[in-house]
């Protein structure tokens, strides 16, 4: 009985922890460029990103949530008071970004409070997918911040039509989107791309099936782009906007519901509960987390960090997007907060320089980011050295 409750107060503070990341990073950062280009309102952004978040979670979300809930610490999985402390910790971060208006990196809050939890319990460094973490961490803004940048310089020369720019983007994110992996489509838990099995039904060897399929969805993706431009400029790129903000959306919701319900992961070993379910589950907290606190946040990304509009704003999503998808892909815990803000303050530059960016909200930002890693993993280490242990 003591085992059971125990279960239910740590599947009680996920939901808080799912909630909290709904109402902050995976359902402010999505549609905030879109926001910030006047292609959405606030409402209706919360509204579809909240869907698709949950989308994302269910079809996705497996991946994160296995490596934070088993691959963070070596040695034997968390108790259930270690999860509960570990996910409190984060959550109540998380919770003080979303009433002051700072987004806070959720995936610095919850590996910080694990890897501090997990330690003080006796664990092991893991010391590689440290590395993976770190490696994806430091790389983001330069990578994402970059190709933003680069992009926007881009878009308005006159030496580059449109007609001819964003189909070639288009046909990068359809490039993208046919190879990602989603659960339904493979057996048992496992995961598998649009390309993997449409390649099976073509007369060719799997990797020239594979290539021959990302091409087709690249020109499709791409072809469509097009055809929507040269009906009205303006409205194109209001749509490949919405498309972009949509499948950041998507990816956030299969990235960050790892941070809610992987912890969990270790109590459910010998239950008939899959990795799978949980992701849903909580990606219905994500779901309500964007519906009831993400409005204010969305406002803060959209309008306090870069004036941006629709074409900056593509600028920003799209390595967003492919940034987030390689995360899912290796199984690393990530925040959204930091991938987007990267794209947005790289666009931002390369509209005006650092005028348009508000570089105190961008200093503040990165320090409130880096003081949650310590204080998450100070906590969860000093909480459970003294009351689990």
């Amino acid at each position: 009985m003591e085992v059971l409750l125990l279960f239910v107060v740590a599947a009680i503070a996920s939901a808080f922890m799912a909630w909290a990341i709904g109402a902050g990073s995976s359902g402010a950062t999505p549609f905030a460029p879109a926001v910030g280009a006047n292609a959405i309102s606030v409402m209706r952004a919360a509204l579809v990103v909240g869907l698709l978040g949950f989308a994302g979670a269910a079809l996705q979300g497996a991946s994160v949530s296995e490596a934070v809930g088993s691959e963070l610490v070596v040695g034997p999985p968390l108790p259930a008071s270690a999860v509960i402390t570990a996910l409190l910790i984060a959550a109540g971060l998380m919770a003080v970004g979303i009433v002051t208006g700072y987004p806070i990196a959720t995936a610095f809050t919850v590996t910080g409070a694990i890897v501090g939890a997990g330690l003080a319990l006796g664990g092991d460094p893991a010391w590689e997918k440290y590395a993976e973490i770190a490696a994806m961490w430091l790389s983001t803004p330069f990578v994402g911040g970059g190709l933003a940048y680069g992009i926007a310089r881009v878009l308005p020369r006159p030496s580059v039509p449109e007609s001819a720019s964003i189909p070639v983007l288009g046909a990068v994110v359809g490039t993208i989107v046919v190879n990602v992996r989603f659960a339904l489509l493979a057996p048992g838990g496992e995961m598998a791309s649009l390309a993997v099995v449409a390649a099976r039904e073509l007369p060719l060897s799997p990797l020239a099936g594979r290539i021959a399929v990302t091409l087709a969805g690249a020109l499709l993706v791409g072809g469509v782009v097009r055809l929507d431009l040269s009906r009205d400029v303006d409205d194109g790129l209001r749509h490949f906007l919405l498309a972009l903000g949509g499948l950041v959306a998507f990816s956030a919701g299969a990235s960050q519901v790892g941070l809610a319900v992987g912890p969990l992961v270790p109590l459910t070993v010998g239950t008939a509960i899959p990795v799978v379910a949980l992701a849903a589950g909580g990606g219905v907290g994500l779901l309500l987390g964007s519906w009831t606190g993400a409005p204010r946040m969305i406002k803060a990304v959209a309008q306090d960090y870069s004036s941006l509009g629709p074409r900056r704003s593509i600028s920003a999503l799209l390595p967003s997007f492919a940034i987030a998808q390689v995360a899912v892909l290796f199984g690393i815990p990530v925040s959204f907060n930091q991938i987007v803000l990267s794209g947005i303050v790289g666009a931002g530059v390369a509209v005006g320089g650092g005028d348009v960016v508000s570089r105190r909200k961008v200093a503040v930002t990165v320090g409130a980011w880096a003081g949650s890693l310590l204080l998450a993993f100070v906590a969860g280490y000093g909480i459970s050295m003294l009351f689990v242990a």
